[in-house]
């Protein structure tokens, strides 16, 4: 399990390792181009039933940990997933990984 550390955040966030390197390649453009956007992500079952969202922007401190220190193989059509999501506004949804369907 990645862990994406956000700003000034109490709790870090876990990912799964392979959706956060995709998500990494999408923030790094997004953030190049000086552009904004939405994350948001189903609670797991030690937490409380819900979901949570962050605003991402380039000016907040951002640290991407990774369990595995190969890093994956890269999905173009994951990225382009990611990219075209927080191109709307809702913004980024990251999936269930046993549902991901590319």
């Amino acid at each position: 399990m990645a862990i994406l550390y956000y700003g000034g955040a109490e709790h870090p966030i876990e990912i799964e390792d392979i959706a956060l390197a995709h998500l990494k390649i999408v923030i790094a453009t997004k953030f190049r181009r000086n552009e904004s956007f939405t994350l948001s992500w189903r609670h797991d079952g030690d937490q409380p039933r819900g979901r949570s969202t962050i605003w991402l922007h380039p000016s907040i401190p951002l640290r991407f940990e990774f369990d595995d220190p190969t890093p994956p193989e890269i999905d173009q059509r994951r990225i382009q997933a990611y990219a075209n999501s927080a191109n709307t506004s809702g913004g980024i949804l990251l999936p269930d990984e046993s549902t991901l369907d590319l």
